[in-house]
């Protein structure tokens, strides 16, 4: 008997590579993870003012995980990083990171994009849901969204604070995992309330992927990764906040269609609508 993860992404018979059927562009997930949530209530501490824990927070996060994620970016992944004096531009303030979201890396590599600025990572749930390790993944950065409505006061006061102190703040419009995906899925405006409400930059990033060899010679398994970061884009204030947050999310969106689609892309998974085989077969009949 075929086991699970065969049976959920079959293989190409051509190209041998994995197949991900996928029905809705924006509400699927292929992150794989089988996590119990826990509760994101409004008693959830977002911000901590203990001097034993700042400390400890800095030392997590910039003497420990910083330096194991730069090794692990560059060694593991082949990360490339393209542009990154764009984001020399918004460092008198705090600012808002835009990218596309593919990869479980994510959330490790914007801290290296807003380095020496720490990044806050907008994340679901599932980040502060693994037993034991809460303190520490919130230490590192992370913003979990709310799982009852009552606890969205906090939040949103979370993401204010820490723009406030000059951070960054990373945001997955997609909001779902695609591993490996090569295109840009569709996102609303909503993830640009917080930009055009505060009024500060915003600067995106695309992730695409490239065959990878070992000393130019021979060839892994899996592709390596290039970030592609865009110029800063500001809010208009002439517009009303709803207007603003569109305008927003279309100059973010056709910044990310642009590298995307210009970029000679490494398909590592295939990725295939349901439905979409039987239209081949009938249109090649």
């Amino acid at each position: 008997m075929a086991d699970k993860k065969t049976e959920k992404f079959p293989r190409d018979p051509e190209t041998g590579k994995r197949i991900i059927y996928y029905s809705d562009a924006v509400n699927d997930d292929f992150a794989g993870n089988e996590i119990t949530r826990t509760p994101v209530d409004e008693s959830f501490a977002y911000v901590r003012r203990n001097p034993v824990w700042r400390a400890a927070e800095f030392v997590a996060y910039y003497l420990i995980a910083l330096p194991l994620v730069f090794l692990m970016c560059k060694l593991g992944f082949g990360l490339r990083i393209k542009n990154r004096r764009a984001v020399r531009k918004v460092r008198s303030g705090g600012f808002f990171l835009y990218g596309n979201h593919t990869h479980f890396s994510d959330a490790y590599i914007s801290p290296l994009v807003a380095f020496p600025k720490k990044a806050f990572i907008i994340a679901n749930p599932d980040a502060v849901s693994i037993p034991g390790i809460r303190a520490l993944v919130m230490m590192l950065g992370c913003l979990p969204i709310p799982t009852v409505r009552k606890a969205m006061p906090n939040f949103v006061s979370a993401v204010e604070t820490r723009i406030a102190e000059g951070n960054c703040v990373a945001i997955y419009p997609e909001a779902h995992i695609w591993p490996f995906y090569t295109g840009i899925r569709p996102f609303s405006a909503n993830s640009f309330h917080y930009q055009a409400k505060l009024n500060v930059p915003c600067v995106p990033m695309v992730m695409t992927y490239r065959n990878r060899k070992l000393f130019g010679l021979i060839k892994l398994n899996k592709p390596g990764m290039t970030l592609h970061i865009g110029e800063p884009i500001y809010p208009d204030e002439a517009l009303a906040e709803r207007e603003k947050r569109q305008k927003l999310r279309d100059e973010v969106y056709a910044f990310m269609k642009r590298i995307s689609d210009g970029e000679e892309q490494y398909e590592h998974i295939l990725y295939r609508r349901n439905g979409q085989e039987e239209e081949r077969k009938t249109a090649a009949v």
